[in-house]
């Protein structure tokens, strides 16, 4: 299969659109990868819409969002595909990819890996801005000009580091309980000494805190959205939004950052708010 075939695994009529699964050989990657699609109804009539793409956390795939979110319905109203990438390679055959997931390294931090044996497979931030959005906007009905970025836990890190690293590519950027200051808790510095090495002057270009904190003025002066809930069992060894906030104030940029007590880490959570960040988005991407 050529890496610019996709191969429709399913597809499932959904509020007057249509959610899609495929599959793909990837170049950048290497191995095959899997994604979900869903194209609002306009998109169907012939419309070219904006699309969000939205990254899932440790232990997620690419069917994960599409199941549990209940995204489907607004961004039908709204005119909105929805973008769902598998958040890591799989089927590589290199040695704890399958056993190490709640730790980091096997994961795919939405980052290019530069240490063997990571270096070769675990390429997903080139797969995402090289590959998968320029596959899909040629292939469908994807506006190039009108992409927003959104993500949880681990892709919420991925969201707002992306989206700092290529902000001429995305116009808009939201986040679920990200990890905002990777390099200073657990999952980040496991995953990052795995993927990037022992030199943690290197970690800094891939930690939104970091990120943020370099910007000369505010990237995105619409500002950017987070959530969190304040019984989420990570938030105080693992999340550190704290960081993110005073690194926004830090460059005068614009963010909402809106704690909720009782609300977990979990899909619950997300459903709960999704809509906001969904309007957040097609107002942005209008």
């Amino acid at each position: 299969m050529a890496s610019d075939a996709l191969e429709l695994r399913s597809e499932h009529a959904c509020f007057g659109g249509m959610q899609r699964f495929y599959r793909h050989a990837s170049r950048a990657i290497g191995l095959p990868m899997q994604f979900a699609l869903y194209l609002p109804p306009q998109a169907r009539a012939g419309a070219r819409v904006p699309a969000l793409l939205y990254l899932a956390g440790l232990t997620c795939t690419e069917e994960t969002f599409a199941i549990k979110a209940g995204a489907q319905r607004l961004a039908a109203e709204l005119g909105l595909a929805l973008i769902a990438p598998d958040t890591s390679p799989r089927g590589s055959g290199v040695a704890g990819e399958s056993d190490a997931w709640d730790f980091g390294v096997g994961a795919g931090f939405y980052l290019d890996a530069t240490q063997a044996p990571w270096a070769t497979h675990w390429r997903m931030e080139s797969y995402l801005l090289h590959e998968l959005l320029p596959l899909l906007t040629a292939t469908q009905p994807i506006d190039a000009q009108r992409l927003g970025i959104c993500g949880h836990s681990m892709g919420g890190h991925g969201a707002l580091t992306l989206a700092l690293r290529h902000h001429g590519v995305f116009r808009s950027v939201s986040a679920f309980a990200p990890i905002c200051a990777p390099a200073q808790c657990p999952w980040g510095r496991n995953a990052f000494t795995g993927y990037l090495g022992q030199d943690e002057s290197t970690w800094g270009a891939h930690d939104a805190s970091v990120l943020m904190g370099q910007q000369g003025s505010a990237p995105y002066p619409q500002g950017i959205l987070i959530d969190q809930g304040l019984a989420d069992q990570f938030l105080a060894t693992q999340l550190h939004p704290h960081l993110f906030e005073s690194a926004c104030a830090q460059v005068g940029q614009p963010l909402t950052l809106r704690r909720h007590a009782g609300y977990d880490h979990g899909y619950y959570f997300i459903q709960t708010f999704l809509a906001d960040h969904l309007q957040h988005h097609a107002n942005r991407l209008a």
